[in-house]
């Protein structure tokens, strides 16, 4: 049985996202069948492509053969188009070979899936046909459950490595080129160079600011991950760990929780650009460092809480990628969640929401929530009506600021009162 290693990473307590954008209809123009590999409608240059951007992810549309439109995740890194959830192709008449082991972080096991060979791939004016995909037995992540909509797969090195990728958080727009059809203008913003990996993009292009001194380190930059800074100290002691931290389940991985410590940096250096108070994830290396074969060559990566203040283009051809700040979000804070409860969605609608856990002397833990209870109203505002990104937002703001749950518990009705208290 060959074995194929995977990173896939959602950290739950960075998950700072608002909901927006709107998916196209599904596009029936295609190019002929024996094209192969990734290209843009006709003949196309450039083009552009809305996401959505919940829980700090970006969530683009997608279609495999004649799928409905699908929801996938769009990671910088990840190899293979992976179907997360095989129910959303079950009607499909795939040809199905070989099984796959798949490793990554996470402290559980290895997870089973099967090739799929000869797809096509659409993501609106973008195509590709003859392509392979990987497919989980099971559902496994269960990414729907932490993104608040239904997340179907996961995908990106392709589309990174074939065009010249724009990713404008504020429109909520990608924008797609052809690698000889874009030119890099200073007014585009700060160049700095990166290198591809394993199919992941390194930088050295950021340093961390501790104990009086800077410390340069290598990243990768990880749009598949809601964090702002992931670091992995566990070979390399240069990385001091914060004064401060607490302990914490820092997210999921592919092979399940990650668990770890969070902490503030007091700065650090992204390019030329200069952010405080930044709020870091240390993974235990049970579940992060031992699992990944490149750890020694790098330190961490860089996620998308920190990505989404900047307009940020990646030219893997060119091997660099371009930093443009937006003024008013790198003002922003950054945050962690102040109440001590992780949430899930559920429903047919995902907008069920449960109380997964409760972290030990936290605000919700005093105030008697416990896992399994139903969240039907926050602050007055009905939860059907909230998405799971904005009931992050409203535990991850505000030190100090009271928080009204209405909860269900085993047909009980009652409220549950507490203030939000900044633990890191």
């Amino acid at each position: 049985m060959r074995k194929k290693e995977y990173y896939i990473v959602v950290l739950l307590g960075l998950l700072l996202g608002s909901s927006g954008g709107v998916f196209a209809q599904k596009t029936e123009v295609w190019e002929p069948a024996d094209k192969f590999g990734f290209f843009l409608e006709g003949k196309r240059k450039v083009t552009r492509v809305p996401f959505q951007f919940h829980s700090n992810l970006i969530i683009v549309p997608v279609q495999i053969n004649d799928s409905d439109t699908l929801r996938f995740i769009l990671d910088t890194g990840v190899s293979t188009t992976l179907i997360t959830d095989p129910k959303a192709i079950s009607q499909q008449n795939l040809e199905l070979t070989r099984p796959v082991v798949l490793s990554g972080a996470g402290e559980g096991q290895s997870v089973s899936a099967h090739v799929a060979l000869d797809n096509s791939l659409s993501m609106l004016r973008m195509k590709a046909n003859h392509q392979n995909l990987l497919i989980l037995d099971e559902d496994f992540l269960h990414l729907s459950e932490y993104v608040g909509v239904p997340v179907h797969g996961i995908f990106g090195y392709e589309i990174f490595n074939n065009f010249v990728v724009t990713i404008d958080f504020n429109r909520k727009e990608l924008i797609l080129e052809k690698p000889d059809r874009y030119k890099y203008r200073k007014r585009k913003g700060e160049k700095y160079p990166i290198s591809i990996e394993d199919t992941k993009p390194f930088t050295d292009a950021v340093a961390l600011f501790a104990d009086g001194r800077e410390h340069p380190i290598r990243v990768i930059i990880d749009t598949g991950a809601g964090h702002a800074l992931f670091l992995d100290k566990t070979d390399d002691n240069t990385i001091p760990l914060p004064e401060k931290v607490i302990r914490t389940q820092l997210g999921r991985g592919l092979n399940g929780v990650i668990n770890g410590s969070l902490g503030r940096i007091e700065r650090i250096k992204f390019g030329r650009f200069e952010l405080e108070n930044i709020v870091a994830s240390f993974p235990d290396s049970t579940s992060f460092g031992v699992k990944l074969p490149d750890r020694q060559e790098r330190q961490g990566n860089v996620g998308c809480e920190l990505l989404r203040r900047f307009k940020i283009t990646m030219n893997y051809q060119g091997r660099y990628m371009v930093l443009k700040p937006v003024k008013r979000k790198m003002r922003e804070s950054f945050e962690h969640d102040m109440s001590g409860l992780e949430v899930m969605a559920t429903g047919a609608k995902l907008h069920d929401y449960f109380v997964r856990a409760v972290a030990k002397e936290s605000p919700a833990h005093r105030a008697g929530l416990a896992e399994g209870d139903q969240i039907m109203f926050v602050n007055d505002r009905a939860a059907a009506d909230i998405s799971i990104s904005e009931i992050y937002k409203m535990l991850q703001k505000g030190d100090g600021r009271e928080v009204e749950l209405l909860i269900k518990r085993e047909g009980r009705i009652f409220f549950a009162r507490f203030l939000l208290h900044r633990m890191i």
